[in-house]
């Protein structure tokens, strides 16, 4: 059996290589000399357009809003204006409940 001092030191060592590897593989030594992936240049462009795209519709569907808070706030004081004609014609008519028979008579036979 080994000793404890023995087995801390492995640990030690292990952890260290461990993490020396894993900052070796995250610095990315070797992408250095790879050359510039078309697709990502591609895919830069797509982003740029869309970006402009997107700034077009903002502004269209802000122009948009704009228009329907102008028509709803018309159709807001044309509904305030008839509402005030309606009260100031006068109290709304009573409804009164009639009962009828009923329009057609079952018979069995």
């Amino acid at each position: 059996m080994t000793s404890h001092v023995g087995r801390l030191y492995a640990l030690a060592l292990a952890l260290l290589v461990f993490f020396l590897t894993w900052a070796v593989v995250a610095a990315h030594p070797w992408a250095t000399s790879a050359k510039a992936d078309p697709r990502i240049a591609a895919l830069a462009a797509r982003e740029q357009r869309i970006r402009h795209e997107s700034v077009a519709v903002r502004r269209i569907v802000n122009r948009r809003w704009a228009v329907y808070r102008k028509q709803l706030h018309a159709r807001q004081a044309q509904i305030a204006a008839a509402k005030q004609a309606q009260l100031a014609s006068g109290p709304a008519p009573s409804v009164r409940v009639v009962t009828l028979p009923p329009l057609t008579i079952t018979r069995t036979s």
